[in-house]
Parts: structure tokens; C-alpha cells; sequence
């Protein structure tokens, strides 16, 4: 335990990361069953990027704690950011789909984790799968406007004008000064040969 508070306390107080998973590890080595210092060093791990560590510590917490919900959350969380770096890096979409889907299936009750899949598979022309996903977002917390201009932007490349002009209509409702979603609606309308509607946007 004595190794545990001084882990945490350089993790939080000192901002001394790698000290406190050496004191994590010394912690470990005397009690390799304490599962919450499994948690506390995947948690130090995963601020230093260091991904895969943390999913081994998690993964060994969740283990030897079944019920620990937070440890289901914290790794579903670096599951999430893998995915985001694989986007932001390589381009990976169908990797960091396949992350977010292990986010999920730890946590299915976070929105941003759809709407990241769903954008991932919008990149690769999957509208049809994208609207399955935003529309879970969007039932996980309706008033996010990024996620109605996400939904609207497949459906206008499914050709679904009407469809995409409500959901550029919420999205707007949402946040009066989105102007990707003003502009995306004038094109919708103007795919409906609204042209006078499509002005105004």
C-alpha cells in the first residue's frame, strides 16, 4: 500500500510519471493480485501514450476485478485514442474502426465513440453504416450539432436530399452560427432545384 500512495502522489502532485509506475511495479512485485494498482499505472501509462501498456494493465485489473466499472471505461477510453491516432497519423480508417468498435463494446453508452466510428466509416464511403452510428449518437444525447451535420452530410452523399436538409436544420437549430451546415444545406437544396431557398443559405 505504501508503494500505491507514493505512486499516486507523484502521478498527481509531482507530475512524475515514471516514478510513480516504478513505485506502481515495486507495488505489484509484493502484491500481484491488488488490482487497483493495475488501474493506477494503466492510468500513468495512458497519459504517457504509452497504449499498449495501459491495455495490458486494464486488461489485468479487469481481470482480477470483474465489477471494476471504471477499469471497462478507462480501456475502452485507450482504445478510443488508438483509434484517433491511426486517423490522425496513417489515415488507418478500417483500423481505427475496428478500435472504436472495441470501445464500444466496453462502453456502449458513450456518444463520441459512434461518432468517431461513424466518421471513420463515412471516410471509407460507408454512409449507410456511418448512419447507424450517428443515429445511436444522437440517441445518446441529442443536442450534439456536430453529429446531426455528420448524419446530414451522409445522407446528402446518399442523395437523401430532404433528409440532410432536417438534419443540417437541427444542426443549425443547435448552433445558429454553423456555417459548414448553412453552406451544406444551400446544396442540398439546389440538388432539389430549390435555388430560390438555396440563396438564403
Amino acid at each position: 500500500i505504501a508503494y500505491r500512495c507514493r505512486g499516486v502522489s507523484k502521478s498527481t502532485l509531482k507530475k512524475d510519471h515514471n516514478g510513480a509506475i516504478a513505485d506502481y511495479t515495486k507495488a505489484i512485485e509484493l502484491d500481484p493480485n491488488f488490482s487497483a494498482v493495475y488501474f493506477d499505472r494503466g492510468f500513468v501509462k495512458t497519459n504517457l501514450e504509452d497504449y499498449n501498456g495501459a491495455i495490458s494493465d486494464y486488461s489485468k485489473a479487469i481481470e482480477l476485478n470483474p465489477n471494476d466499472a471504471d477499469a471497462y471505461i478507462n480501456l475502452a477510453g485507450v482504445y478510443y485514442n488508438i483509434g484517433n491516432n491511426k486517423i490522425k497519423n496513417n489515415k488507418d480508417y478500417k483500423g481505427a474502426i475496428s478500435d472504436f468498435s472495441k470501445a464500444i463494446e466496453l462502453n456502449p453508452d458513450y456518444e463520441d465513440f459512434y461518432k468517431c466510428r461513424g466518421s471513420a466509416k463515412a471516410d471509407l464511403k460507408d454512409y449507410k453504416g456511418s448512419l447507424a452510428d450517428f443515429n445511436k449518437a444522437i440517441e445518446l444525447n441529442p443536442n450534439n450539432e456536430t453529429v446531426y451535420y455528420n448524419s446530414g452530410t451522409s445522407k446528402f452523399n446518399l442523395k437523401d436530399y430532404k433528409e440532410a436538409i432536417n438534419d443540417f436544420n437541427k444542426a443549425i437549430e443547435l448552433n445558429p452560427n454553423y456555417t459548414d451546415a448553412y453552406y451544406n444545406r444551400g446544396e442540398s437544396k439546389i440538388n432539389l432545384k430549390d435555388y430560390k431557398e438555396a440563396i438564403n443559405d
